[in-house]
């Protein structure tokens, strides 16, 4: 099967541990076999100061962040992706898959400190400067499932008296309770029954090969 997406801009998310950095990078090494020039991105990161607010956000020591700052640290490092590496990469032609975008905002954040749904948005379009997917992929996955393929590997660095020690730990997201990511599981499925047009949903509970096999079946819609 062969796939053309140039210049679209797609999105891979749903919960931890469903395979989204796997599909991603899938899907990337199968459109560059067939001539298409991809741009990769995990979000929030990718740029310096990207990366800087993702260590952050991630940091299970930030335990007192309330949800409205976790939202807009999120919106700003997505605004520095955008401006410095997303936008130039769709204008030049290239095609650009997401690890992650406004659509994790919307599960992750929708509700914490009253945080309303059209409030993420219109902060997201000042962020993205209204250039929104092409298409998200939400891969779907019981979260008993998905969450036990989560693997700690946040680096974790604590000052000691014989010097800094790291280890590997969950980061402040994937620490939450159960009950929350079943509820962000739930924000997914809501956002692709509200958005048919831009959003496509993919059972991620099979092999690997099989939830490519599906992916490009729906890229190729894209043409």
């Amino acid at each position: 099967m062969t796939a053309s997406a140039s210049n679209r801009f797609i999105v891979f998310d749903g919960n931890e541990g469903c395979g989204k950095s796997t599909q991603a990078r899938l899907l990337k090494e199968h459109l560059e076999r067939h001539g298409t020039q991809v741009l990769l991105v995990r979000d929030p990161g990718t740029t310096r100061i990207g990366e800087l607010i993702r260590a952050i956000l991630l940091n299970p020591d930030h335990d007192e962040m309330a949800m409205r700052c976790e939202m807009l640290l999120y919106m700003a490092a997505r605004a520095q992706m955008m401006k410095q590496i997303i936008l130039p990469a769709l204008d030049s032609g290239k095609t650009v898959i997401s690890d992650r975008f406004v659509s994790s905002t919307l599960a992750y954040q929708l509700g914490g400190d009253g945080l309303a749904a059209d409030e993420i948005r219109a902060v997201a379009d000042i962020a993205i400067s209204k250039r929104w997917p092409d298409v998200t992929l939400i891969l779907d996955m019981p979260v008993e499932k998905s969450q036990s393929r989560v693997t700690a590997k946040f680096t974790h660095k604590t000052t000691t008296l014989f010097g800094v020690e790291t280890q590997e730990v969950k980061d402040r997201i994937e620490k939450r309770a159960r009950e929350y990511h079943e509820r962000v599981r739930q924000s997914f499925s809501q956002q692709a029954k509200q958005s048919p047009e831009r959003y496509r949903v993919i059972n991620a509970d099979r092999a690997p090969s099989v939830v490519h096999e599906d992916v490009l079946k729906l890229v190729n819609e894209l043409r």
